[in-house]
């Protein structure tokens, strides 16, 4: 009953309020105005000596969630003064390890920090508008505001707020879970508030302890990832962005995609795998790139398949020349076309966004490109400075093949192991044909003599596979012969016809001289 008054009694104050500031409005000189509105506020500061800030959830744009909001809602989220709320939201625990509760809307909550009081209240806001159609609508701004006594505006902007987003950021970091994004094509972002990445929680197993590669070189790797992660400043001090390029290269399941996992999973950073035929033209590039979260990894896998760019440079050259050429062909010139509508991200714009004046949108970012084929690629993409550490992924050695052993049948050492260290150095075998045949379908030994006999088995292979190339190439090499003993030959008669017909004809005139 008490709560029911005091709402009306505010509900009137509100009214005689409006109704005394019309009053005075329409019955008070300008002038008069303004000197009674510039005292009225000192005294209302007097009277009542607090001050507020608002977080709003999205910015004027309504690009993305604000960051500073989501941060508040952590730290308050997980702040003990949160209990004193009576209602609460529950978010859903798909990018969270646990169930996030929030304070509802106008509900708030009391802390104290260095022994100051202040009040954070949630809020909702509701405004109608009139659609493009015609139809009503209704737009829900939330906002937390933040309330403390005035002479305290040092401390809580210089101090207390850097320790909440802090925190915030901090108690983000321990409950979420790693997220892989995909991006969509351009024509799927229908307005500004739908984004262009969509994820699913990432769960990929590899880490560096089960990654199957040289000792030393995980080592390196390793190293080289706490650099960057701790390299804030120097990439501050050197005038560079806060980004670094891995360009990781080799045959088919070699390790590429788990290493990106295991790389992911130790720093902690979300993977966004950006799948460049999907992306209409630059512009929509240069979106995703500011659409993407600090500390994460942009993956383009197979980068020599994802678009043609190792070859724009010579189509671009080659295309005045074949101009007369495609006239005729108007079948291929359709084919030209058509595949030209699908992509229109050039090399430049992708090296813009890379290494440009883009790339500094954002930090903490790692850029990871996978090739099989890195001859294929154009130089300009992966020089130094764009793809800072380069890391080759080789066949199967021994040292990954201990790791596999630990990994799949939990042991370190074998009889066996000398002989299958043998057949390594002689036979390539990706990482992931070792471990097929390491699955534990039986014992340990038993597994370990099915990948001898494969390994085996890949070595008649590989020796038939050399013989055949041998005879190919002795045959190629003798028609290489016949053909120019042929060429001789030809050459030979041609001479003997020339030399022959200049010969007769010497003598037909000395002939003609003597007669």
């Amino acid at each position: 009953m008490a709560e029911l008054w005091s709402q009306i009694a505010s509900a009137l104050a509100s009214l005689i309020a409006v109704y005394i500031y019309s009053m005075f409005k329409d019955y008070f000189p300008n002038h008069v105005r303004g000197y009674a509105e510039r005292y009225g506020t000192k005294l209302a500061s007097f009277v009542y000596p607090y001050k507020q800030i608002t977080f709003d959830e999205y910015g004027d744009e309504r690009f993305r969630q604000s960051e500073a909001y989501a941060d508040i809602r952590s730290y308050l989220s997980g702040s003990p003064s949160s209990t004193q709320a009576k209602r609460f939201k529950a978010h859903d625990i798909k990018d969270s390890r646990t169930l996030l509760l929030t304070m509802d809307d106008k509900e708030g909550i009391t802390e104290e920090f260095q022994g100051i009081k202040l009040w954070w209240t949630s809020r909702m806001h509701q405004t109608r508008s009139t659609s493009y159609w015609g139809h009503p609508e209704t737009e829900e701004r939330r906002f937390y505001q933040l309330t403390f006594h005035q002479c305290h505006w040092d401390i809580i902007t210089k101090s207390y707020l850097n320790h909440v987003i802090q925190e915030g950021k901090a108690l983000a970091i321990r409950n979420r879970q790693l997220k892989l994004y995909t991006n969509g094509s351009g024509e799927t972002w229908q307005n500004n508030r739908r984004t262009k990445w969509s994820h699913v929680i990432f769960e990929h197993p590899a880490t560096f302890k089960t990654l199957a590669i040289d000792p030393k070189l995980k080592e390196d790797i390793i190293n080289d990832l706490d650099k960057f992660r701790n390299g804030k400043d120097f990439y501050a001090k050197v005038g560079k962005a806060w980004k670094r390029g891995y360009l990781l290269y080799g045959p088919p399941g070699t390790g590429k995609s788990s290493m990106i996992a295991a790389m992911a999973k130790y720093l902690e950073y979300d993977i966004y795998d950006l799948e460049l035929t999907a992306v209409k033209e630059n512009a929509d590039l240069r979106k995703l790139l500011i659409d993407i979260s600090n500390k994460s990894i942009i993956v383009i896998e197979d980068i020599d398949c994802s678009l043609d760019l190792t070859g724009q440079r010579n189509k671009e050259k080659q295309r005045d020349e074949e101009d007369e050429d495609k006239k005729n062909q108007p079948i291929r010139k359709k084919a030209e076309e058509e595949e030209g509508k699908k992509s229109k991200v050039t090399l430049s714009g992708l090296l813009n966004c890379i290494d440009g004046i883009w790339s500094a949108c954002g930090g903490e970012r790692l850029v990871v490109f996978t090739t099989n084929y890195v001859d294929k690629l154009d130089p300009a993409l992966i020089r130094r400075g764009r793809m800072d550490k380069p890391i080759e992924f080789s066949y199967c050695s021994f040292e990954a093949f201990k790791v596999l052993a630990k990994n799949y049948l939990d042991i370190e050492s074998h009889h066996l192991f000398a002989k299958i260290k043998s057949l390594l150095e002689e036979i390539d075998m990706t990482p992931a044909d070792v471990a097929e045949n390491l699955m534990p379908t039986a014992d340990a030994e038993t597994c370990l003599n099915d990948l001898i006999e494969a390994l085996e088995i890949a070595k008649e292979d590989a020796k038939k596979k050399a013989e055949e190339e041998e005879a190919k190439l002795k045959v190629v090499e003798e028609e290489k012969k016949m053909n120019e003993k042929k060429e001789d030959m030809e050459v030979n008669e041609k001479v003997d016809v020339k030399c022959n017909g200049t010969i007769g004809k010497e003598v037909e005139e000395n002939a003609s001289i003597s007669t």
